[in-house]
């Protein structure tokens, strides 16, 4: 994923959680805020692991896997907006032992949330 694609700004953050909307899973939680200034532009990501999910080491790897992942479930979601995937406790441990398609389908059944 290209550094444009992502959100790095705690003030762009604070958009998506201040006046976007969310979904959950039992595994994470999806916010999303439209850019009214750039409509048709390529969703961008931030990545939320808290501490509660474990050590440094684990959420460390947990981001590179959420990353990794994305782009199979982004040409799902709709342009022009901010997405921030917040890893809840618990995600860690599956997502190493299931793999990589697992995480997928975690995300891909947040995604369909949002459509719905």
């Amino acid at each position: 994923m290209e550094r444009r694609q992502r959100l790095s700004r705690s003030k762009d953050f604070d958009a998506v959680y201040r006046h976007g909307r969310s979904v959950s899973t039992r595994y994470v939680t999806l916010h999303w805020f439209a850019r009214e200034d750039e409509p048709d532009a390529e969703p961008r990501l931030g990545l939320a692991v808290p501490r509660s999910v474990g050590h440094a080491v684990t959420r460390n790897q947990l981001k590179r896997r959420l990353r990794e992942a994305w782009p199979l479930v982004a040409d799902e979601v709709p342009s022009g907006r901010d997405y921030v995937i917040a890893a809840r406790p618990g995600l860690a441990e599956p997502a190493d032992t299931r793999g990589q398609d697992w995480l997928v389908e975690q995300l891909r059944e947040a995604v369909e949330k949002v459509g719905a």
